[in-house]
This record gives structure tokens, C-alpha cells and sequence, in this order.
């Protein structure tokens, strides 16, 4: 297949074309090189350098299959400030993407979609049975209970697992773009009798994250804290429960769904993309520092008010509908993480 790669240049986008290929897809290698992402300095060889909010994008769209859309401004957003530079970027170029594919007539796309579309999860009450979590209360926050509790009654409530047809609760600049892009593939998939697949990523990690810019995840901010010989800082108590899945797993699984995309119906499909072992934030830190050698993670009970305590989705879908079961679990791959290679601006 002819695919076209936005984001190629990116941590994710840079293992699918390396995965593609080799399964014998040809691929045409997109990316802007922004240097949010990529910092200053010289560009490799081998890529379109094409920026989708702006550059025209017809010509290099010719003869594609399937569009594969990594390219997105990433991080938490959590400054309203920041509302402007998500919208411009991963929603209006969505926009001009699909809107050049209609253009053109290619009329499949895979979309990296998030979990943060899901905000805090969902929980169980046992009054009340299912319900989303109550905003976390500062005074709640300051005495150490971390855990939100019901919206309706006050008391305790259980996390349990998300499926794909939760409803979308962003709490940030981020997630809210990454819900505007579903809902523009969405739309778009109406007006063009168009098929989408969108995978809801979990915490992705591995070789090649970045490891110094607004794009780090919370795993290489403790990589580079424990390389530095510092204790990784923890935030809260550690137990926020988390999924996190190796980005080769990821790469798997955006092929397998350029591979079956023309076995969809039309429409938007969405499956979870996660390794189906929760962990927490605190046994991750602590799995790294083991490995690397280094100082126990620091509990610091700092906090931040709108920080995601739980979510943990389900990952079922997937491997009914693509077949995809992560191959590395937290344990392995965040103990290779401790001497994986990271990217530095």
C-alpha cells in the first residue's frame, strides 16, 4: 500500500515507518520539523517537508492509499493561554488534511487519537453505582486524599476500565483538540462516505522519546532525572493508575490498521490502544530507577488541581477488531527504557 505518514519525523511517527516498511508498504514521509518538537539544526533526508496547516498538500496526496496522521502539537495544555496553539495546529490542520483528501478522492485514514479524550476516567460508586468522577476539591487535595470522589453522594469511588464508547471529558488544551480532531474524521467520513480508525493511545514510551522538550512524557522526565543522578520526583502518592504501552507496540498497531482499514465500515472506528497491565505512576518510577541503578523515586505530594488521578481503558476492542495484543509489558519494556536511547533537541 501507498501510505502517506504525517508526523514521520516524530516519536511515534518515526517506528510506523519503520514497521511499514518493512512489511513492504511504501511510505511517504511528512513532517513540518517544528522546532517545538525537534528543535533548530539540519533535516534528514528522506522526508516531504510540509507543513499541513498551511502548504498545499494535493500534489503529494496523489496515488496515496491511506493517510496515516501522527502530526500534533502534544503535552498537557493546561494554560488557557494555550487553547489558540492546539486549535491551530492539531484541529485546523486536521481540517486541511481531510479537506485535501476530499480533494483528492483518497478516502481512508488512521488518526492518533488519545486517551486524554476520556479525562478522568470513570468510576463506580457504591450508592450510585457508575459516574464520573466530582472536580477534585483543593481542601481534599492539601490533606492528602488524592482520589476523587462521587459527584452525586461525596463518598469514596472505584476506578474501572474505559471502553471506546465512553463519553469524551477533556480537561485540557490537548485533549480537547484530540476530540475535535475525532469529531472532524468523524464529520468528514459522513460528507466523503469515508472510513477513519482512530487509536486512543495510553502513555507511550521507548527508544527514541523525547527527552528534553513540551513533548516529554512523564516516563522520560524521570529517565532524564534518574541519568542526572537525582531521585525522580513523583507527584501526589504515586497511585495514579496509568497504562503504559511500548511505542513499538503502537507502531503494530497503526499498521495492522492500514492493513484492515478497507475491511471497516464506513465511518469512524475507535479502539484503546494499551498494553492491558495497569501500573502505577509510583511503580514506574520505581521500576526505572531500579534498573538504571538509581535513587528511589520522591513522593513529593505536590499536586495539581486538574491532573488526571485514574484512567486505565480497555483494550478488548482492539484485538477483536485488529487483532493488536501488546507484545511488551511495563515491566520489560520500562526496565529497557532505563538504557533506551532518547531523543535531545
Amino acid at each position: 500500500m501507498k501510505i502517506l505518514l504525517t508526523g514521520a519525523g516524530g516519536f511515534i511517527g518515526t517506528h510506523i515507518a519503520e514497521q511499514a516498511r518493512r512489511r513492504g508498504h511504501e511510505v511517504t514521509a511528512l513532517d513540518a520539523f517544528l522546532s517545538q518538537a525537534h528543535g533548530p539544526g539540519s533535516r534528514p533526508d528522506g522526508f516531504a517537508l510540509l507543513d499541513i496547516r498551511h502548504d498545499p498538500l494535493d500534489e503529494i496526496l496523489g496515488g496515496v492509499d491511506v493517510v496515516c496522521h501522527q502530526a500534533a502539537m502534544v503535552g498537557n495544555g493546561v494554560d488557557a493561554q494555550d487553547l489558540p496553539d492546539y486549535a491551530e495546529h492539531n484541529d485546523a490542520g486536521t481540517a486541511q488534511l481531510l479537506a485535501a483528501m476530499s480533494r483528492v478522492g483518497v478516502t481512508d485514514l488512521v488518526l492518533a487519537s488519545s486517551m486524554v479524550v476520556y479525562g478522568d476516567g470513570r468510576y463506580t460508586c457504591p450508592t450510585d453505582g457508575d459516574v464520573p468522577p466530582a472536580i477534585r476539591q483543593v481542601d481534599d487535595l492539601e490533606a492528602g486524599h488524592y482520589d476523587p470522589r462521587c459527584p452525586i453522594c461525596g463518598d469514596a469511588i472505584a476506578w474501572r476500565e474505559i471502553s471506546e464508547n465512553a463519553p469524551f471529558l477533556p480537561r485540557t488544551s490537548y485533549a480537547a483538540s484530540k476530540v475535535a480532531q475525532e469529531h472532524y474524521a468523524g464529520a468528514w467520513c459522513t460528507l466523503e462516505d469515508a472510513r477513519t480508525i482512530a487509536l486512543r493511545y495510553h502513555n507511550v514510551y521507548g527508544p527514541g522519546m523525547p527527552a528534553n522538550t513540551p513533548y516529554s512524557g512523564v516516563a522520560a522526565i524521570f529517565r532524564s532525572a534518574i541519568a542526572r543522578g537525582e531521585a525522580p520526583k513523583v507527584f501526589e502518592d504515586g497511585a495514579q493508575m496509568r497504562d503504559f504501552v511500548h511505542v513499538t507496540d503502537v507502531a503494530r498497531a497503526n499498521v495492522l490498521a492500514i492493513e484492515q482499514i478497507g475491511e471497516h465500515a464506513q465511518g469512524l472506528t475507535a479502539y484503546n490502544i494499551a498494553s492491558g497491565q495497569p501500573f502505577t505512576i509510583g511503580q514506574m518510577a520505581s521500576a526505572l530507577a531500579e534498573a538504571a541503578g538509581g535513587a528511589e523515586p520522591e513522593l513529593t505530594g505536590e499536586y495539581r488541581r486538574f491532573d488526571v488521578r485514574h484512567v486505565v481503558a480497555s483494550p478488548k476492542a482492539a484485538a477483536v477488531g485488529l487483532g493488536f495484543v501488546a507484545e511488551i509489558g511495563p515491566e520489560e519494556g520500562l526496565a529497557q527504557l532505563a538504557t533506551d536511547p532518547l531523543r535531545r533537541r
